[in-house]
Order: structure tokens, then C-alpha cells, then sequence
């Protein structure tokens, strides 16, 4: 059984859907939308195996800088056969390939990206994902999962995560903003 890595197709959409939300069933990743996936498809690779489609991944532009890779899944009977490493490797090379200095993840299991050599960070030191993403997650206000950053060119540098108070302050406003938005589309005040 050869698994081939390759960039997606518009075909390749339902397959995508059905590896990824089998996982966000289960609430281990956040479930994705056709038209989501169509946005960002050009961006993603996938695994192929006897003409059907086994994992996924995709790297989304953050900013110029960073990429976020994104909506990593496997089909589940090839979990534990090195075929997530190999996206990973993939995108992370993809991500390089495409100009970008540092690819940052959000997971619920950092061993395995750790063992890819990514290093684990504050998410309050990736604010791009947090404020373009994040503050509409369902999940915002109880995150379980942890933010992971490889710089993609030499040496490793991790940053540093913003001061406490700072983040605390930011916190609070994204709180309030996003309570001020749910009454606006209540129709409340």
C-alpha cells in the first residue's frame, strides 16, 4: 500500500470533510464546512492511498510571516503509521518552500509535534491566530488546546509570552467585545 502526499482538489473536498469532522465528533479538532475548505484548498495536501483520500492538512496564511497548519487528520486505520509525520513534513516544507519564517499549530497532543520540532509557546506569543481566528472559537473561553511554533529558519527562537497583565487586559477585551457583539445580534443592549 503506497500512500502518495499531494496538493488537494475540488473532489477531494468530502473526503477532507468526513477525516476531519470524525475527529471534531469525537471533539478533538474543531469541525470544518465545505465552503471553509473550498476557501482555503489550495492550501491544503492530502494523502492519497488506492485512489482515496487517508489524511489531510493545510497550511493558512496568518501574515506574511507566519502559517498556521491547520485541520491535520488521518483516517483512522492509518493512525500510528508515521502518516501524520509525513504531512507534517510536508506542509512544514511547503511552509519553507512558500517564503514563510515560522509555522505555529494548535493541538491537543504536543508530544507529537514536539517530536517534529516544534516547541511549545504562550498562545498569547502567536496574536495573529488569536485575534484572525480564535476570538470566534466556540472553545475561546475554555482552550484545551496547546499553541506550538517552529521558526523555518535558523536558529530556533522562542518568543516570549506577553506580561501577565497584558494578557489579562487583552483577555478582558476580547471578552467584552465579543459579549457586546452577541447583543447586537440579539438585538439586545
Amino acid at each position: 500500500m503506497e500512500v502518495t502526499i499531494r496538493p488537494a482538489i475540488e473532489t477531494d473536498i468530502g473526503a477532507i470533510l468526513a477525516i476531519v469532522n470524525a475527529y471534531a465528533a469525537q471533539n478533538l479538532m474543531l469541525p470544518r464546512t465545505a465552503e471553509q475548505i473550498r476557501t482555503v484548498l489550495k492550501d491544503f495536501l492530502v494523502a492519497e492511498c488506492d485512489g482515496r483520500v487517508v489524511g489531510c492538512g493545510s497550511n493558512v496564511p496568518l501574515t506574511d510571516d507566519l502559517v498556521e497548519l491547520r485541520s491535520l487528520a488521518v483516517a483512522p486505520e492509518f493512525r500510528n503509521s508515521g502518516l501524520g509525520k509525513r504531512l507534517v513534513e510536508a506542509l512544514v516544507a511547503k511552509a519553507r518552500a512558500d517564503g514563510y519564517k515560522q509555522i505555529c499549530a494548535l493541538t491537543l497532543v504536543e508530544s507529537f509535534f514536539a517530536r517534529l520540532g516544534f516547541v511549545t509557546v504562550d498562545r498569547w506569543t502567536i496574536p495573529p491566530k488569536i485575534w484572525h481566528e480564535c476570538i470566534y472559537c466556540p472553545k475561546f473561553d475554555a482552550c484545551d488546546e496547546i499553541a506550538m511554533l517552529m521558526n523555518l529558519t535558523e536558529p530556533q527562537v522562542v518568543p516570549k509570552p506577553l506580561a501577565p497583565e497584558i494578557a489579562m487586559e487583552l483577555w478582558q477585551g476580547v471578552k467584552i467585545g465579543r459579549m457586546q457583539r452577541l447583543k447586537l445580534r440579539m438585538g439586545t443592549s
